[in-house]
């Protein structure tokens, strides 16, 4: 996928994940890359199972994004490939994959103005694309011909069908090898050994009823400070999660859909118990989830929900990781850094062709643990680390862009016993010779991210546009943005929460922060007057 793919946001940013699922959809395996998409899986692979039923025949490929058929968002389109040993379904190949744009009335595929998901880009139920291995031409010119740059999402396309077709090739070997009904004990055996795993985790916690809320900063349309609040009742190796308080769901596009909802209450799971536990259908075994349709968390249609692998997924695992924190002592990491991206479309001097640039540059912090210090400039807490930004020489070759500074934030990272990773700051200038358009999504601006057993908040972010001596702050939810040859984007990303008590953080811990331009010497001296 990385080797073949056309995007930036794919070869460099990696935001795509493969992944394998039982016959029925359950969700056997998955690479480490961004564990908001794979946890919605099973319910896209479910809506292929009903919608074909019987009709799903080898060589088949099958395509989806509609969020409201099983997705998470319109972005990631979804390819399927089932895999077949004589004409009996064993299992299938995924590939799920963030497009640099799906159309609708913004380029990106993010439109902060979207009142309806129509406006978001074009809705992709589950379609079969290949039928029997013969392509349905018609079907891809139809798909392509409503996003922006075709030819892009073709070859992304491409390269996610061939990266399912070799995850196929690999597993008919497998079940060659050991035998079809050997093969599939197997997976049961593996499912069931990460329920027991995760199940012992669970135990260990102490029995009770928890609290924890987290909130947004806004939609975009005038809901401010919206709360995802959940409560989580432990018992024995069962979690019961609910978050039917949640309030009711807003204008913008920060709803979630119920696949997306359910994908944020098993990643915040995975990251509560041992890491080495596989990350699988029988992990998620223990967790029962309760909501209810018309709140933020689990939206009706026709509402936008874009943004929600963002925001508000990451608040839903931050509000059960709050919670769950008392019960499961040290395992509560403390929040990452939220999102906050840049789209920019303009056409390239250099080659004369139009092109959309995704911001994955200046990442958020990571948040602080037991294990120590958070990962500084790690990303936001729904893809763990797993997107990165890619190479700053390459992006200068491949668009007119030119990073005149990149480095780590000081005094971002939330102060605690280990301190949140530093977010980062970023001086973009833009080398266009007419002018572009931009579009901002994200939050994060007023609400930082979270500390956590004592540890402070990490510092919030900062946009702003330099445009001749004009120079304004960016808010996270905005279309129409104009950026002239020779602006300047100045970009501070907020910092990691800060875990544990400040006081007990080590003398020559400090110290060490200000040598390595983590903190400031002001800084360092201010959060140790406030710890007095």
């Amino acid at each position: 996928m990385l080797r073949t793919s056309y995007s930036q946001i794919l070869n460099s940013s990696r935001d795509f994940s493969t992944a394998i699922c039982h016959a029925d959809g359950r969700l056997v395996a998955q690479a480490e890359h961004v564990p908001i998409h794979v946890g919605a899986l099973p319910w896209a692979a479910q809506a292929v199972l009903n919608r074909f039923q019987d009709g799903i025949r080898p060589g088949d490929v099958f395509l989806m994004n509609d969020p409201y058929h099983g997705n998470n968002h319109l972005p990631d389109v979804t390819a399927f490939v089932p895999v077949f040993t004589g004409n009996v379904l064993r299992c299938w190949s995924i590939n799920r994959s963030h497009q640099s744009d799906i159309g609708g009335a913004t380029h990106g595929g993010y439109n902060p103005g979207a009142t309806e998901i129509w406006q978001e880009g074009i809705r992709i139920p589950p379609v079969r694309l290949y039928e029997a291995g013969v392509r349905r031409d018609d079907l891809l010119h139809m798909i392509s011909t409503n996003v922006r740059h075709a030819r892009d999402f073709e070859g992304d396309l491409a390269a996610m069908i061939g990266s399912a077709r070799l995850g196929e090739s690999r597993l008919l070997a497998l079940l060659e090898e050991y035998g079809p009904e050997t093969a599939i004990q197997g997976v049961e055996s593996v499912l069931d050994a990460a329920e027991r795993r995760t199940r012992a985790n669970i135990a260990s916690w102490r029995d009770g009823v928890y609290r924890g809320e987290a909130v947004i900063d806004d939609d975009g349309h005038g809901a401010r400070d919206i709360h995802i609040r959940a409560k989580v009742t432990k018992r024995g190796s069962d979690l019961t999660v609910d978050l039917t308080a949640s309030d009711p769901q807003v204008t913008g596009f920060i709803n979630s859909s119920y696949a997306n909802m359910r994908s944020a209450v098993a990643m915040a799971l995975a990251y509560l118990i041992d890491p080495d536990t596989p990350k699988n259908d029988g992990t998620f075994r223990p967790i029962t989830v309760i909501a209810r349709e018309g709140t933020v968390v689990w939206a009706k249609p026709p509402a936008p929900v874009t943004l929600c692998t963002n925001h508000c997924a990451q608040e839903i695992g931050e509000a059960i990781i709050k919670a769950l924190a008392p019960a499961c002592g040290d395992r509560a990491m403390a929040g990452w850094g939220r999102r906050f991206r840049i789209a920019i479309q303009g056409r390239n001097p250099n080659t004369g062709r139009q092109f959309i640039w995704h911001l994955f540059h200046a990442r958020p912090g990571g948040g602080a643990s037991s294990a120590g210090d958070g990962w500084p400039a790690a990303g936001e807490w729904q893809a763990a680390g797993g997107i990165k930004f890619g190479s700053v020489e390459v992006m200068e070759a491949r668009f007119p862009l030119f990073f005149r500074r990149h480095e780590f934030r000081p005094d971002s990272g939330g102060d605690g016993q280990y301190r949140g990773g530093t977010g980062s700051i970023l001086e973009l200038v833009m080398e266009t010779t007419e002018p572009a358009l931009a579009n901002t999504a994200g939050d994060g601006a007023r609400h930082g991210a979270c500390g956590m057993t004592g540890g402070s908040d990490g510092a919030p972010h900062h946009y702003r546009l330099l445009s001749g001596r004009r120079k304004r702050v960016l808010r996270t939810k905005e279309t129409g943005v104009r950026v002239q040859p020779g602006d300047v984007f100045l970009v501070e990303s907020g910092g990691g929460g800060g875990w544990g008590d400040p006081a007990r953080r080590l003398p020559e811990a400090r110290r060490a922060d200000v040598e390595n331009g983590f903190t400031t010497a002001k800084g360092a001296r201010k959060r140790v007057s406030g710890r007095r």
